[in-house]
């Protein structure tokens, strides 16, 4: 019998090795290891809300995927659609530090990765069905050809199922072989989301607007119920499919220490909400809470909060 999940995701984790001084990523001699990606930040921060979250993908059969594993079982999250692929490697990644609240440096080594040969014929219908709720992300769809088909084929099967899907571009430009590939594709993926939560430079990228609210139309004129737009240090901008729309402060933050997973930590916080039944600005409230934490400590999901730590939002 499947165990039913509240959240589930896909894509790719990685390695990483954040450096333990600041400078040129070619003269940092010592590095700390840990877990990246983006669908994993997320799939983290909901399961330490208490969430039971599912995460699928592909490893390598390698030192780098056993710890990915090995930090999945740390975080109860379900690994049962996990596969440990004996052709191709874990993908790795090294992050500069820096201290003056600037975005880190990030070197990728991911071509060819076995979360890149992700196909449809990963997917499991029982699997999925025992979700009510997918996650999807940019990154996942930017992989490969053959990704990008799994998340239609997943968003499709949940949209037919009765199920919300939630969408984060996340833009990675560097994965598409061009901007206006990038921008039609992920369109087409946020078009099939319930709920779409792009930063504002993202949404400006894929819609052409620069103001909150025309981007948030753009995406309700397509059938999409729920469009919150990141933007930084004011907060986040609202705007739901019966016009009830809004802008909510986010948390001042003096001791700005590591910019990545900021995004992510927002999708835990308003996802998690939302699920629960809250209101729109309860859950934005929450995503901006969260946000906030994340960008507070060293790596991408070591600051995404348990039920204790976050308190009252």
């Amino acid at each position: 019998m499947q165990k039913s999940l509240d959240v589930i995701t896909y894509g790719e984790a990685m390695t990483m090795f954040v450096a333990n001084e600041t400078g040129e990523l070619a003269d940092v001699n010592t590095f700390t290891k840990r877990a990246a990606g983006a669908e994993l930040n997320v799939a983290i921060g909901l399961a330490r809300l208490g969430l039971n979250v599912g995460w699928m993908s592909r490893v390598g059969k390698d030192s780098f995927g056993q710890f990915i594993l090995n930090v999945l079982k740390q975080e109860n999250i379900n690994t049962q659609h996990v596969t440990i692929d004996g052709n191709y490697p874990t993908g790795f990644q090294l992050k500069s530090k820096t201290l003056d609240g600037t975005d880190p440096k990030v070197e990728y080594f991911r071509k060819g990765s076995a979360a890149s040969h992700l196909s449809v014929t990963d997917f499991n219908e029982s699997y999925f069905a025992s979700a009510r709720h997918l996650h999807l992300s940019g990154v996942a769809a930017a992989l490969s050809a053959t990704s990008y088909q799994l998340s239609e084929h997943i968003a499709d099967y949940m949209r037919s199922a009765g199920k919300t899907i939630s969408f984060d571009p996340n833009l990675r430009p560097v994965l598409w072989k061009s901007e206006q590939e990038m921008v039609t594709q992920l369109n087409k993926l946020a078009f099939k989301a319930d709920w779409v939560l792009p930063g504002i430079k993202e949404g400006t990228i894929l819609t052409g607007h620069k103001e909150p609210e025309a981007i948030a139309d753009f995406y309700l004129n397509k059938g999409v119920k729920l469009v919150v737009i990141k933007t930084g240090e004011t907060g986040a901008y609202f705007k739901d499919h019966k016009g009830y729309k809004g802008q909510i402060a986010g948390f001042k933050v003096t001791n700005v220490v590591d910019t990545v997973g900021a995004g992510d930590g927002f999708a835990v916080g308003l996802v998690s909400a939302l699920l629960e039944g809250k209101t729109i600005e309860q859950a934005v409230t929450r995503g901006n809470r969260i946000g906030s934490l994340a960008i507070q400590v060293i790596g991408d999901s070591e600051g995404l909060p348990t039920k204790d730590i976050l308190g009252n939002y």
